[in-house]
């Protein structure tokens, strides 16, 4: 079970979206497991992640109290990895956030390689799940299915807004937010480029997949033409 297991959309939608996870277990092998959590983000950069993700601490791209409105026209937009690695210091899960199924792939047979007696997780469409598998020689343990929603789905969102704000496993991107941002891009207000850093400042999680975000504006702002 994953924060990320009820992303928005069908499995074709996954196809630049993998989340691969490392995680300790309370009691069984959380003692000395800092290094390792470092490690595993460390061993990701090679294979050049999207995000990187604690989620203790957020992501590569974090918001900051010192700051006020005017500085989203000057602030640096480049996502800070080293800054995620560094900064755990506490048992958490943590997570590297792919657009490409061949880095992810590498990425979890490094992984494999390394054995670091941790709990890894992958997230994305079970095809896509199974291919990472096969291509690090391991069978899939276990799958997590989410049924979507049910009641009243008309009062829903629609679905790039879906798409958009559940990306964050803990749901620290709202509808409202995700939606002024598709709305900005369309009216030429921000870039799709833009928009992207401020909904991932938002994910408390840093699972957060900005190419994919900025697949979902750019499509929104395509379908104006």
């Amino acid at each position: 079970m994953t924060n990320t297991l009820h992303r928005f959309g069908d499995s074709a939608s996954f196809y630049d979206d993998y989340v691969v996870f490392a995680i300790p277990s309370r009691g069984k092998n959380d003692k000395g497991c800092i290094p390792k959590l470092k490690e595993f983000l460390r061993m990701a950069v090679p294979f050049k992640p999207v995000n990187l993700g604690d989620a203790t601490h957020g992501g590569a791209l974090r918001p900051s109290r010192g700051m006020n409105p005017t500085s989203h026209w000057k602030r640096d937009m480049t996502p800070d990895l080293e800054a995620v690695i560094n900064g755990v210091d506490t048992p958490t899960t943590v997570a590297a956030v792919f657009d490409n199924r061949v880095q992810a792939e590498e990425f979890v047979k490094a992984v494999r390689k390394a054995d670091l007696g941790l709990c890894i997780n992958i997230s994305t469409s079970i095809d896509g799940a199974e291919q990472c598998c096969f291509a690090a020689g391991i069978p899939r343990h276990s799958v997590g299915y989410s049924l979507g929603f049910e009641g009243k789905t008309e009062k829903l969102p629609n679905t790039q807004v879906l798409t958009l704000s559940t990306m964050c496993g803990h749901g620290m991107i709202s509808h409202s937010l995700a939606k002024k941002m598709i709305d900005w891009v369309k009216e030429g207000r921000r870039t799709p480029e833009q928009a992207v850093t401020y909904l991932t400042r938002f994910c408390s999680c840093g699972v957060f997949n900005p190419s994919r975000a900025r697949r979902i504006l750019e499509d929104a702002r395509g379908s104006m033409k």
